[in-house]
């Protein structure tokens, strides 16, 4: 589709679609009805931002979070789109500003939380506007038995009836049962035309270790990724504060964030991460799900997620601007017993309990896989065609042995001391440690004692936390946290089934793996000074820096080393506004200096007629003192330059009334002659 073609070079400044966007934006635009589970970072955005200048009227976009609607806000204007949000956080003037572009019918998209749908006043105003569109993001938030559900969500299918217009609702993390929701709740039961596309994000490496001095695991990773923006997530409150101040400590820019925070301070974070480039955020999950930063090149666990979908959603907030990225999590035995804990002692229905372990039981089974992270994490979500080679265990496949005999003498431990015991008390009485506790309760006689003196105290911390991954043994809220043998193990302690386990290895700061290049050696120099030059215009405008360019387009300016505009216009990222607002400036950069260029030719850069404004010119400097070069010079503005390549009159005396008699007597038939060259 042409038009779809020249707003996604001219607003957006791509050349092509992402892999499945163009399908869903051709349905959108159709006025179909449309359900699209993307992966986060996968570009859901652009799927009702493109269709909304296309189509006539308004398009109001439901959102659930302030800071998400304020920087796609912020994007589209930085991109000569007129858009503006409804939410608690606007000021006065800023929500006078909205009503007045809806009044005069300028504004072509309408950011709203849900919650401003339960105002009748709002519905009402909605009527008057030529609403033609409804997009939902975060769909998956209209599910009750969702952590993200939001009941105002529910009045969003009330809404689309009363405006009887097309709805398209966007999220990552919708399995089977959360879709099925979504289309009775959003769609009335009605079947919407549905994509389902890929879960992979190809460009994060992803990495898992075992917990050992987990604080300095941290900030061994931080050091090989200093300068880099990044999120740390951490399972407490306690634990934010205190990363955060050794990650200082250690000389990084780095904050804390969690929901026990004033409003005041976290909005000061959130702004801060939003402009600074190299900001470590520590923080809680309450981070995170509105960041719409495109260049966060890592996020770090600290502690395991709570669930398969969880750590996909996180990790997916790292590298949104397709540069290559990282997503390392840290995992042990306490935090298995933690997430089993808060799944046991929560209120939810036995059903959903059962689930919400199935689900820990996934996280758990990618944390202790033998093969490939993305083919594990990927299977979960019914894709089984993965190529990958860029995960940890890709890049060093795990030593493993046969751990049946380990596994059947710590199963018989723990019935032989009545399933009352932690790890800690269980080694002792495989390693025949007789400690006080032992003779209390007088397990040195036990047949088991002292069996499993062959593998060392850590290398039973080991087993019995690759046990609890694989959920053969599971604490007990009721005991305590006593490690309960489950079904699973059954099989193994009766010599039906074996099991393989994996060698754990110490990872040394000398051998820590290092971050991923973004740009080759010789190229990283003036991706620096490029960045430098985005922060310098960010902060005279006082917008985020991803704002002006994100990562990526600087990546491609700094590989590609465009000379002249037109070759900038064709740098991913740079549509026509931004480049006449910068491509100039970075330009410079790049080649050391750059002449003026007058803008009416900047704003022809990258395009066709670029190359015909450019011959117009050379003909006419050819004939400033006429074909013989003796008469008076003459010559003609650039804004007439770019009315004829605009208009492209076909005869002289089209021409004429263009330049005038006197221009036309001298440049008319040149000018003809060029136009039917290039045209």
């Amino acid at each position: 589709m042409t038009d779809l073609q020249t707003l996604l070079r001219d607003i957006f400044g791509f050349d092509q679609f992402r892999a499945g966007q163009q399908d869903i934006v051709e349905a959108v635009c159709a006025g179909k009805n449309v359900l699209a589970i993307m992966p986060t970072g996968g570009g859901k955005s652009l799927c009702y931002q493109l269709p909304a200048l296309l189509r006539d009227g308004l398009t109001v976009v439901i959102s659930p979070l302030i800071a998400l609607m304020r920087d796609q806000v912020r994007a589209l204007e930085a991109n000569g789109v007129a858009a503006g949000a409804l939410t608690s956080a606007n000021t006065q003037e800023e929500t006078d500003a909205v009503f007045a572009q809806l009044n005069d019918q300028s504004l072509r998209l309408l950011y709203l939380a849900p919650e401003r749908l339960a105002s009748s006043a709002m519905h009402s105003a909605l009527l008057r506007y030529n609403v033609q569109l409804i997009a939902v993001d975060e769909a998956h938030c209209v599910s009750q038995w969702g952590h993200d559900f939001r009941p105002d969500y529910l009045r969003i299918g009330e809404l689309r009836r009363k405006l009887n217009v097309p709805l398209a609702a966007f999220t990552a993390t919708a399995d089977a049962e959360t879709r099925d929701e979504i289309i009775d709740r959003l769609f009335d039961g009605a079947p919407p035309e549905t994509f389902l596309r890929g879960f992979d994000r190809p460009n994060i490496y992803m990495s898992f270790q075992p917990k050992d001095s987990p604080r300095k695991q941290i900030l061994n990773f931080a050091a090989a990724r200093k300068g880099q923006s990044g999120i740390v997530y951490c399972g407490t409150r306690a634990k934010t504060e205190g990363l955060s101040a050794a990650l200082c400590e250690a000389g990084h820019s780095a904050c804390h964030y969690h929901g026990g925070m004033e409003p005041d301070a976290r909005r000061s974070v959130e702004a801060r991460f939003a402009s600074e480039d190299g900001l470590i955020v520590v923080a809680t999950v309450a981070f995170g799900m509105g960041v719409d930063k495109p260049d966060i090149r890592w996020v770090a666990h600290a502690d395991l997620p709570k669930s398969i979908e969880s750590y996909y959603q996180e990790i997916g907030r790292a590298g949104r601007d397709g540069a290559p990225a990282e997503a390392f999590t840290l995992y042990g035995a306490d935090d298995i017993r933690l997430r089993r804990g808060q799944i046991d002692e929560g209120l939810a229905p036995p059903e959903r309990k059962m689930a919400d372990h199935g689900r820990l039981n996934a996280l758990l089974g990618l944390a202790e896989a033998l093969e490939c992270r993305r083919k594990t994490l990927l299977s979960y979500f019914g894709e089984k065609e993965v190529t990958c080679g860029h995960c940890d265990l890709c890049a060093a496949p795990p030593k493993t042995y046969d751990g049946t005999t380990a596994v059947r003498k710590a199963l018989s431990a723990v019935l032989r001391t009545e399933e009352r015991f932690g790890s800690g008390h269980l080694i002792d009485v495989l390693t025949g440690n007789e400690t006080e506790k032992i003779r209390t309760f007088g397990h040195q006689h036990l047949q088991t004692f002292g069996v499993g003196a062959e593998l060392s105290r850590q290398d039973w911390q080991s087993v019995f936390r690759q046990m609890m991954g694989h959920d053969l043994l599971r604490p007990d809220v009721t005991r305590h946290g006593a490690l309960c043998m489950t079904d699973h193990a059954l099989p193994l302690l009766r010599a039906q089934n074996r099991i393989t386990l994996r060698e754990d290895v110490k990872v040394k700061q000398k051998n820590r793996p290092e971050p991923r290049s973004l740009v080759s050696e010789e190229d990283a120099p003036l991706l620096s000074a490029l960045k430098s030059k985005r922060r310098e215009i960010a902060e005279a405008a006082r917008v985020p820096a991803y704002i002006v360019f994100n990562d990526k387009t600087l990546i491609d300016m700094a590989e590609q080393k465009p000379t002249t505009l037109d070759q900038m216009a064709r740098i991913s990222g740079v549509g026509a506004k931004k480049l006449d607002l910068y491509g100039t400036a970075f330009l410079s950069v790049i080649t050391g200096d750059t002449d003026r260029i007058h803008p009416n030719r900047r704003k022809l850069a990258g395009r066709s007629d670029g190359l015909l404004y450019d011959q117009l010119l050379e003909v006419q400097t050819s004939l400033v003192r006429g074909h013989l070069g003796t008469d008076k010079p003459m010559s003609c503005s650039a804004s007439l330059l770019a009315k004829i390549t605009r208009m492209k009159p076909k005869t002289r005396q089209d021409m004429s009334l263009i330049l005038g008699k006197q221009k036309a007597e001298r440049f008319a038939d040149a000018f003809l002659d060029v136009l039917e060259q290039l045209t």
